[in-house]
């Protein structure tokens, strides 16, 4: 593939103050180049993921006037990216995504500078975003939003303008796509919005031991049943390469065993991260979305009214946009405790159970305390031995209705306040 030739600056800010224009983005009172010009260049701006989605917000960034870019993403190029991820070409299989996006758009548009993170967004602290003037999530993990999210409500002090930090998520999932602005305390955030996302597959224990039928329940397999058994106490890292080619290979041995076919090393990555499908449209039309919300918050020129554009393609080209309101009781946002009732007589498990399957909290591992005594805790494995007998009690010989439950676990940045009332 032979690239087209390097976008001169000239040529960029052109296709910018026309675009500008043709939005009514440009203020009447500002001279329209030179003032929009200023605010986008000096405007920071952190790009966390460069995949699907990343690789085209970065392009729309960078093509849009922003001039200082940063990315972060902890993984590499995989040769089944390439149908999509158009920063990467064939030679890049293998090396770190962030440094390679950066290093294509560094050499293609004159102008820019786009700094690449080779690491998790969770190696890094309040003080590196802190640094930025907005943040855009082209994430395809619902766990990597979560803890995002989180850590930027977290930073905002009410006494310290500059302690606010806009999200702008976009995310897809086949030929449907979210687009939103998250102003941290200000708005709803992505933890008030939990519970519109589809419920995650799940699949009979029974079936993955004894009768798999699908390459997902060999993956599972390997994952819940035989991790354990060649591991023991380790927890495998979803992120490290090496742990998913252990498990990709254990569930490849055992799908040939039951002559199935279909496992792969990127279905075996998207059945145990919860990663979301994406389709190459639908990560352009949300892109654009993301990069249009950043160009009005960078210009100071738009005023936040609805916050949340839904896209659908499945039928037809379908787009709404409405406010979505925040939650009384979120978790991140809110300072109150969520509340349940439940019965007394259930037990510790099965209150586990049914906050794994409740769609707002999506629980994998909980650990429980209440007035700071654990009832549950999921490590050590010492500790979890001494404590898996409560696991069988009614919650009434537990605690008391009415008292406040601290839930956390390991897929969540934050404790979750659960007031537990018995009925």
């Amino acid at each position: 593939m032979v690239d087209a030739q390097t976008i001169t600056d000239n040529e960029r800010w052109a296709g910018v103050y026309k675009l500008l224009d043709r939005h009514s983005l440009i203020h009447p009172e500002f001279e329209p180049q030179e003032e929009i010009k200023e605010f986008i260049q000096t405007c920071k701006i952190l790009v966390i993921g460069a995949g699907g989605l990343g690789c085209e917000i970065l392009k729309n960034l960078a093509l849009s006037g922003f001039c200082d870019i940063h990315v972060i993403d902890m993984d590499t190029i995989d040769v089944s990216n390439l149908n999509r991820q158009f920063l990467f070409r064939r030679a890049d299989v293998g090396k770190p995504k962030a440094v390679t996006a950066a290093a294509f758009i560094n050499k293609r548009v004159q102008g820019v500078t786009v700094t690449p993170h080779y690491c998790k967004i969770q190696d890094k602290d309040e003080d590196f975003y802190s640094e930025f003037a907005l943040v855009i999530c082209g994430l395809d993990s619902i766990e990597a939003r979560r803890w995002m999210n989180a850590t930027l409500v977290g930073m905002r002090d009410e006494d310290n303008p500059d302690s606010l930090k806009p999200l702008i998520d976009g995310g897809t999932e086949g030929f449907k796509g979210q687009a939103r602005v998250i102003l941290p305390g200000i708005t709803s955030c992505y933890e008030c919005s939990m519970d519109m996302l589809s419920k995650p597959t799940g699949f009979p224990l029974c079936t993955i031991a004894n009768t798999p039928r699908l390459p997902e329940h060999c993956i599972e397999w390997a994952h819940i049943l035989e991790w354990p058994n060649v591991h023991g106490e380790r927890k495998m890292d979803t992120d490290d390469p090496k742990d998913i080619q252990w498990l990709y290979e254990t569930a490849l041995a055992r799908a040939r065993q039951y002559n199935i076919q279909g496992v792969t090393y990127s279905l075996t990555q998207g059945v145990v991260k919860n990663i979301i499908p994406a389709i190459a449209a639908t990560n352009a039309i949300i892109a654009a979305s993301c990069c249009n919300e950043a160009l009005k918050i960078a210009t100071t020129c738009a005023k936040n009214l609805n916050n949340y554009m839904m896209y659908s393609g499945n039928d037809s080209v379908y787009t709404y946009t409405f406010e979505h309101q925040r939650k009384d009781d979120c978790p991140v946002c809110s300072t109150s405790a969520t509340k349940l009732d439940f019965k007394g007589d259930k037990t510790l498990e099965e209150l586990m159970d049914y906050l794994k399957e409740k769609p707002d909290v999506q629980l994998k591992k909980p650990s429980f305390a209440v007035g700071g005594k654990p009832l549950y805790m999921q490590a050590p494995k010492q500790l979890e031995e001494a404590m898996r007998p409560n696991l069988q009690k009614p919650l009434s010989e537990l605690f008391s209705s009415g008292d406040e439950l601290t839930i956390t676990d390991s897929t969540l940045p934050f404790s979750l306040q659960v007031i537990v009332t018995f009925i």
